[in-house]
């Protein structure tokens, strides 16, 4: 495989799309590209963070062979994390944020979403505008005691089968998997959108990373 060169400037960080998949190798091979958004990456300090947002309800089958949270409005946006350095790396999973520009004066961050916070989001009867004017999307509406059959218990188990299972990624290893963010159907906002990662550390070291921020718009 051939060796990459990180550039340590921010402004120089890697973005270019998956196509270009002859630089990854085997890491590209675990990359399922949606026929309307292939993959956007940015690389630097050893670490590349790659983001595919599903945008094909054929993409969703697999995973959700029942119930799609795409169905619903949710987006799900597959991510890989390659560490090529000899330290292990530690990503803040709760802190990363989906955020689109809705018009110069007005950006909204959007959470990902819990495995349980995606069944109450499928479930529940509507969502609000997710573009109404607001620091972040309101709470999930709790589901009532009892409430959980076992179709929900079988969403929340495929949400979390299907999400990153670890923050933590080894040296010389990859981490991928699912983030949920409610788009409440307004897929179009994707054309403006970039995946925040503010939160990385190098482990041994206790060195925080330089945040991540990639521009899904433009793939």
């Amino acid at each position: 495989m051939r060796k990459i060169h990180y550039n340590l400037m921010r402004r120089a960080a890697l973005r270019i799309p998956l196509v270009a998949a002859g630089l990854l190798g085997s890491f590209a091979s675990a990359q399922q590209q949606s026929p309307l958004r292939t993959a956007a990456l940015e690389s630097h300090e050893g670490l590349t963070v790659s983001a595919t947002p599903w945008t094909d309800a054929a993409k969703y089958k697999e995973k959700f062979p029942k119930k799609s949270p795409y169905a619903a409005g949710i987006l799900a946006v597959q991510v890989s994390f390659r560490n090529d350095s000899d330290d292990s790396v530690k990503v803040n999973l709760s802190r990363i944020r989906l955020t689109v520009h809705l018009d110069a004066e007005n950006t909204q961050e959007l959470p990902s979403l819990s495995p349980e916070e995606l069944v109450q989001a499928v479930l529940k009867p509507g969502g609000k505008d997710p573009t109404a004017t607001r620091k972040k999307l309101p709470l999930p509406v709790p589901l009532p005691k009892g409430g959980k059959d076992k179709n929900a218990d079988e969403l929340q188990r495929q949400a979390q089968d299907a999400g990153v299972p670890t923050g933590v990624i080894a040296p010389r290893s990859t981490v991928q998997g699912l983030l949920y963010f409610d788009l409440q159907n307004q897929f179009d906002l994707l054309d403006t959108a970039h995946l925040y990662v503010p939160e990385l550390v190098l482990m041994r070291e206790n060195r925080p990373l330089t945040y991540f921020d990639i521009d899904l718009g433009q793939h």
